[in-house]
């Protein structure tokens, strides 16, 4: 199931990142690098922002019971281009086709409002570059970016086109 959320989700979403972070991370970057990205991502005012953004959407993913993951992604990026910011999913949810549906379901609505392509970063170590890969992504960069406090992210650019 993947369902829109709103301004209300707030704490949800946040609760959600802790968790597949704090599950998924270690051993990719420090625990004070998650400390750091999780406090400037998903702060109440930065998710705010991102909600005050009408191109900005976030999406709880889950079943009939639970929501195990969230997405977010924001249309109009760059030219005819969606830019994928997250996909988290919990431990909890991993194996029940989540990531799969999020991506196709992700696909299907930046047709409707007529980009042609999504883009995301995803860190050299992270496994999930695999997941992407079998969902018809590519490497089509690399980069290491600054993002304060000592830390860098050492990312593959990845895109998919229609």
């Amino acid at each position: 199931m993947i369902k829109k959320a709103t301004i209300k989700d707030i704490s949800l979403i946040q609760d959600l990142a802790q968790k597949s972070w704090r599950s998924h991370y270690p051993g990719i970057i420090s625990h004070e690098q998650i400390d750091f990205m999780l406090d400037l991502m998903y702060s109440e005012e930065e998710i705010i922002r991102q909600f005050n953004n009408p191109n900005y959407h976030y999406y709880l993913l889950g079943d009939a019971e639970n929501f195990y993951g969230i997405m977010g992604f924001e249309n109009h990026y760059e030219e005819n281009t969606t830019k994928l910011h997250r996909i988290y999913i919990t431990e909890e949810g991993k194996g029940k086709g989540l990531g799969k549906e999020a991506i196709q379901f992700l696909k299907n609505q930046i047709l409707k409002i007529g980009d042609q392509r999504i883009i995301l970063n995803v860190n050299k170590e992270n496994p999930s570059y695999h997941f992407y890969l079998s969902q018809g992504f590519k490497v089509y960069e690399e980069g290491v970016f600054d993002i304060g406090n000592g830390f860098v992210m050492n990312d593959y650019l990845m895109e998919w086109n229609a």
